[in-house]
């Protein structure tokens, strides 16, 4: 450009009124890369965009995670310099790109929550009703589901595709006579899983009171209407289920699945049988549990030993 802008502010205005005229960017994305480069305008005070260098937005990065900046946010600020930088090497010489290769930290990775074993099995049995002694057909449906969600730590999609009987279209069934459920899980990988003794004796008394599928299926749960129940029907059943019977937490299927993990991790410490009853395809997603396994120890700790809290 013939009159090229000499300063740090001009090149940016330039670069949104690129933005917003070649690329047709939305007003508020626009503004949003405005902001992120009036950061940068900040953060290197008098040094020119030449003279910025890789290990200067390294510093710049380091510098916003000491503040505590989401890594999310640092992320974005990044991408907006990477793509300003890429479009001023076009406008003016630059040894390189001084953002490309600089990564944003990683998020802190969120430990999912999990039921306590007291909690955990009360909110899946409380009372443990019976075929025969007066239980709604959906009731033992509902405390069926439940047992098996926990005693198996199946994926809600998992539970929801159990057919009663296994043929060749089935995505899972439960063997009774062996006690395990064989589900299809993520990467339509097969695995099975054992059932406990409280979810054998769940889904007998579900069976003796199951109607026929009105939809032509073989499921095994139903939904009030007597088709396949769907995975979202199953929440909504769980976190009703839980609010009635003063679960401590909001609850859903997902938190059984958990809780079933980090329970079956601090009885047996076996990361490798934790892995192949999830279905987990690399054992970096099971190890999250052993950080739960320690969140119990330390609990415990706190509790228990008299030197644990400071004075």
């Amino acid at each position: 450009m013939s009159d090229a802008p000499d300063s740090k502010l001009a090149w940016i205005d330039a670069y949104i009124a690129q933005l917003k005229g070649v690329r047709q960017l939305s007003p508020h994305t626009c503004a949003a890369y405005a902001r992120d480069l009036q950061a940068l305008v900040t953060l290197t005070g008098d040094t020119s965009w030449p003279q910025l260098d890789h290990h200067a937005v390294r510093r710049l990065t380091a510098k916003l995670h000491a503040q505590e900046l989401d890594p999310r946010s640092i992320a974005r600020k990044l991408s907006s310099w990477r793509g300003f930088f890429n479009w001023l090497g076009e406008q003016i010489p630059l040894a390189a790109n001084p953002v490309q290769g600089v990564r944003a930290p990683k998020r802190a990775r969120t430990l999912p929550r999990a039921l306590s074993v007291d909690d955990a099995v009360q909110l899946v049995a409380p009372g443990r009703p019976a075929a025969g002694n007066g239980a709604e057909p959906a009731d033992l449906c509902n405390r069926a589901m439940f047992e098996l969600l926990y005693s198996s730590g199946l994926r809600v999609s998992e539970l929801a595709g159990l057919d009663l009987t296994p043929h060749k279209d089935s995505l899972g069934w439960v063997d009774l006579d062996n006690r395990e459920v064989l589900v299809t899980g993520k990467g339509n990988k097969r695995r099975t899983v054992p059932v406990g003794s409280a979810a054998l004796a769940a889904l007998q008394a579900w069976l003796a009171v199951r109607p026929v599928p009105v939809d032509g299926s073989d499921a095994l749960f139903l939904s009030t209407r007597g088709s396949r129940v769907s995975p979202r029907v199953i929440q909504q059943r769980l976190q009703t289920h839980g609010v009635a019977n003063g679960a401590p937490v909001h609850v859903h299927p997902h938190m059984l699945r958990h809780s079933f993990a980090s329970h079956v991790l601090q009885s047996s410490g076996d990361l490798r049988a934790v892995q192949e009853m999830l279905g987990h395809a690399s054992i970096s997603s099971t190890q999250v549990y052993t950080a739960l396994d320690f969140q119990h120890l330390a609990e415990v700790y706190d509790k228990a030993h008299p030197r644990a809290k400071v004075k």
